[in-house]
């Protein structure tokens, strides 16, 4: 007869609990029980800590948050939630995996936060939480509860189920997914892309209750998904009613009273130059010769402050906007059309009141004076860029003489910008030429010319001159509030990543003196110029350079090299510039400024929206790529390796210029890694090598409109 075999014995699931799994527990439970005083044994009744191992794991966990004065004792045997104030404020970024960082002003590193102590926070929300792990490397906290919602609606597509509906979301990093009662549909179908906004979360559930706001239409159509780009990001592509009711409401006819109030300039010569397409005039320039021999050259801006009032629906909506936003095939302007392609637009032939900067300049473009205020102006001419940059090449055209004496003057502003440090980047955009159906046929790469260089020299001039302005000190009284366009140096660390990339070219950036960086930068980009790898070169470049944004405190800016510089020539599309605009005109007429502190948050959200803007703008020519390729799946190109991750490696095609990726799992012939040391791809056995700006060559295996996403694999 065989032994009985002894029976194992069973070890509970519970004796490995994890130390900053518990001690993430602790958290919750006192600060659902603030007021509670708990033995070490009701703690353990209340996590399920049954075994005496589990238990022990408790006890320490306990005495853990004690030393670091998280929780108190009572006396020996009881703990309650400290009641000084140990907690902390941050906005919350959630991984791909679940897990989040919270960013908290003031500290260096961000806190990590694992997944199980994420709660119901979402990206981009205001959080509470604690600290309950420090790091060498960063801290490590659980968010006890959200205090504001980054947004309550998410765009996603209906998926029905027997009693209810669920979102899946558009976006799994910035969504959710959310519970919709059948009563709370609105009319919604299986399978269409809709917006839906959370009403409930309680608290004892995984996932918020919410309810269809608006049905976009089934997913693959331009419109479906342009309007899901735009409320991925919180942006309304409609107008309120209030606001369209102010807009119809502005007269296009000037006012003989207000003319009275301005200067006249109507019969200088004035001209616009913009985009083919472009409706919304923001700016224009003027030319006249004096009698002393000097010139004055006239900076125009479309005064926007005159219609929209501080305070009115449209200038709240504004605020809320803080811009316009160009996607691909559409435009969401900041105010309405009336506003900003009729009224405020500085169209030709029509009289228009504009903000203006008056440059009285010398013969070789050397400013002797300047005058700033409110005047009316009659542009003469619409000129497009293609058409000056034609007669800037030596064809001729309506006043030739004058664009290329202004060209050569503009030329003298940027030559001297470089000379002080300014960064020489040549701005290159991707555009497509759409089919009457909108179908992409074309990709299209617009590079800035004399002629952009024209427009740019003499809006940075005024926009500079006007921060200088508002900013120089006044008698008896403290500096004004304002708004600056500020730029920080760049981070040395990330600086020294750029450095190794372009050694992959086989050149160096000497980083020795950060007062030279600029000037060696734009070394660089001369070297490159004519080679292929420019675009990428000065790509990467700007990817390792600060963002720039609005601020109240100035620290100049960096890339221009302007100790003072704001933005002012933009109105129509952009609230900082009305706000500017206002500011001015307080200043100009000596009354009392109506902006104060509130300036500041005013500076946090139109960053903010303008991050978001960008990121539609961004999504939207991703979306545009993919429908571009669809029909070109299996077909080969050539590439060059445009960036390089943990999971694979980016290459952008050199005939269409659209960027897709190779899996890192899809790269054949070995078990291939990211040497996050070197910054390339390795084979594990082979040592064959993937580097940033490598030719190589690839075939389209899959185009995914919906994700926004091409696949590629190596040929």
């Amino acid at each position: 007869m065989a032994k009985k075999k002894k029976k194992e014995p069973q070890r509970s699931p519970k004796s490995s609990f994890k130390q900053s799994a518990v001690t993430s527990l602790l958290i919750k439970v006192f600060e659902k029980n603030p007021q509670a005083e708990l033995t070490h044994k009701q703690v353990c009744y209340l996590i399920d800590a049954k075994d005496p191992s589990s238990r022990q794991v408790v006890f320490e966990a306990l005495q853990q948050l004690f030393a670091k004065k998280l929780i108190s004792r009572s006396n020996h045997f009881t703990f309650k939630l400290a009641e000084h104030d140990s907690f902390l404020q941050g906005i919350v970024q959630l991984t791909q995996r679940g897990a989040a960082f919270v960013s908290v002003e003031g500290r260096e590193k961000d806190i990590f936060i694992a997944p199980q102590n994420v709660g119901q926070a979402m990206n981009g929300d205001l959080v509470k939480l604690r600290i309950f792990k420090e790091g060498m490397q960063r801290d490590e906290g659980a968010i006890t509860s959200v205090l504001e919602r980054e947004r309550t609606q998410f765009v996603g597509t209906l998926k029905m189920q027997d009693r209810y509906a669920l979102l899946i979301p558009d976006n799994h990093r910035s969504g959710i997914q959310v519970y919709i009662s059948k009563e709370q549909l609105n009319g919604a179908r299986h399978g269409e892309k809709v917006l839906v906004k959370i009403t409930v979360w309680p608290k004892s559930s995984e996932m918020p209750y919410g309810e269809v706001v608006a049905v976009l239409g089934m997913p693959g159509s331009n419109d479906t998904e342009m309007l899901s780009i735009l409320y991925s990001q919180g942006i309304n592509p409609v107008f309120p009613d209030e606001v369209m009711s102010e807009a119809e409401h502005i007269p296009i006819e000037l006012e003989a009273k207000e003319i009275t109030k301005r200067k006249d300039l109507r019969d200088v010569l004035t001209f616009t130059i913009d985009p083919v397409d472009a409706k919304d005039f923001d700016d224009a320039i003027s030319y006249q010769e004096l009698e002393n021999g000097n010139i004055e050259l006239g900076v125009h801006i479309a005064d926007v402050s005159h219609y929209v009032r501080p305070g009115s629906a449209m200038d709240k909506e504004a605020l809320l906007r803080s811009n316009s936003v160009y996607l691909v095939d559409r435009v969401i302007p900041m105010l309405p059309e009336q506003l900003s392609n009729v009224a405020c637009s500085l169209r030709p032939n029509e009289d228009k009141y504009a903000f203006s900067v008056l440059f009285q300049m010398n013969a070789d473009g050397k400013v002797v004076s300047e005058w700033l205020g409110k005047t009316v102006i009659h542009s003469k001419r619409r000129y497009t860029y293609e058409e000056v940059q034609e007669i800037l090449e030596g064809n001729p055209g309506d006043h030739d003489g004058v664009l290329r004496k202004i060209d050569g003057i503009a030329k003298t502003y940027r030559a001297k910008r470089l000379k002080k440090g300014a960064l020489s980047i040549e701005s290159e955009e991707m555009r497509f030429k759409l089919d009457d159906k909108g179908f992409p046929i074309e990709v299209l790469i617009k590079t800035s010319k004399d002629a952009h260089k024209l427009i740019e020299e003499f809006m940075l001039l005024a926009n500079r001159t006007i921060a200088s302005f508002l900013s120089k000190p006044k008698k008896d009284r403290d500096v004004i509030p304002m708004v600056y366009r500020v730029h920080d140096q760049p981070d040395p660390e990330k600086m020294a990543m750029f450095a190794v990339f372009i050694e992959k070219f086989g050149h160096k950036l000497d980083l020795s003196d950060s007062r030279n960086i600029a000037k060696n930068l734009n070394s660089l980009f001369d070297s490159l110029r004519e080679e292929n790898e420019f675009s990428l070169v000065q790509t990467m470049a700007i990817r390792s350079m600060a963002k720039a944004s609005y601020d109240t405190e100035n620290i100049g800016h960096y890339g221009l090299a302007f100790a003072y510089y704001t933005h002012f020539t933009s109105p129509i599309r952009r609230y900082a510039d009305l706000v500017v605009h206002r500011i001015l005109q307080t200043e100009l007429t000596d009354t009392k400024h109506r902006y104060g502190n509130e300036l500041s948050d005013v500076c946090k959200r139109i960053s903010k929206n303008e991050r978001k803007a960008a990121d539609a703008e961004r999504e939207s020519t991703k979306y545009f790529q993919t429908l571009y390729l669809h029909e070109r799946v299996g077909e080969e190109f050539e590439g060059t390796i445009s960036g390089i991750a943990e999971h694979g490696m980016f290459v952008r095609m050199d005939e269409n210029h659209c960027e897709g990726m190779v899996p890192m799992s899809q790269i054949p012939g070995d078990r291939y890694y990211f040497d996050s040391e070197k910054y390339r791809i390795i084979g594990a056995k082979n040592r064959k090598e993937y580097n940033f700006g490598d030719k190589v060559k690839i075939r389209i295996f899959e185009v995914n409109a919906k994700k926004r996403q091409i696949d590629l694999e190596l040929v």
